[in-house]
């Protein structure tokens, strides 16, 4: 490969990992049936430990979307929890406390939402059970145990298939919310095996929603790598 092939591919990567960013409105319009099985066919290529591939992918769309969602929010509101990976504010240090209250003063003040209005925010939590209008939700669990080692492979795939989606022109959100609700995920798709670690809906993006353009801050190479040698 050439040093220009080199450059053109270097500066695409660049483009591509800095064009992906989390979507929250989305237009009606289904993804092709083909685009889908590219994208997820090229998750499938991520890394994992030995080649284990420890994930299992749920894709749901159309009326089986719908029920899902409805059912999601059901429990929301009848706070029927059910978590297969524990969660606590505990987990987070104070620096990342600090950028999570960070991004949600741009999230909820780009949506109008006070700090401190607690209602507002709970109803778009709820609202947010329905995909942010996605059309399509994808479900990926850990195969068999919840161990951390495997979920970090799924974490991989995860990664691999957001940036798959976004050199297809497709959008994607990641909801860790739709985790607290394994329960009434499997009962709607009838799986029986593995443990939930995430929801990611996707489709085409509502480029005229003001919450599309929120752009995040991240820290500083120098305050997450230290090179050594």
């Amino acid at each position: 490969m050439s040093w220009s092939d080199h450059t053109e591919l270097s500066s695409y990567a660049e483009k591509l990992i800095r064009a992906r960013r989390a979507t929250r409105a989305f237009r009606p319009e289904p993804v092709p049936k083909e685009t889908m099985h590219t994208m997820f066919s090229l998750a499938g290529a991520a890394p994992s430990n030995s080649n284990a591939q420890p994930w299992r992918v749920e894709v749901v769309s159309g009326a089986s979307r719908d029920r899902l969602a409805a059912s999601l929010q059901e429990a929301h509101a009848a706070r029927r929890v059910s978590v297969d990976f524990p969660y606590s504010d505990d987990l987070y240090s104070p620096v990342q406390q600090e950028r999570r209250v960070a991004f949600g003063g741009q999230l909820y003040g780009t949506l109008g939402i006070g700090f401190d209005d607690h209602a507002a925010r709970a109803a778009y939590d709820a609202k947010s059970l329905g995909f942010y209008g996605a059309p399509h939700v994808a479900f990926l669990f850990v195969a068999e145990q919840d161990n951390a080692r495997l979920a970090a492979d799924v974490g991989a795939y995860m990664q691999t298939l957001l940036l798959a989606m976004t050199a297809y022109g497709v959008a994607s959100c990641p909801q860790g919310l739709l985790s607290f609700y394994a329960d009434e995920v499997r009962a709607e798709l009838g799986v029986t095996t593995g443990k939930l670690l995430v929801g990611i809906s996707f489709g085409y993006a509502d480029d005229a929603a003001p919450v599309n353009h929120i752009i995040t801050e991240r820290a500083t190479l120098r305050e997450t790598t230290t090179f050594h040698g």
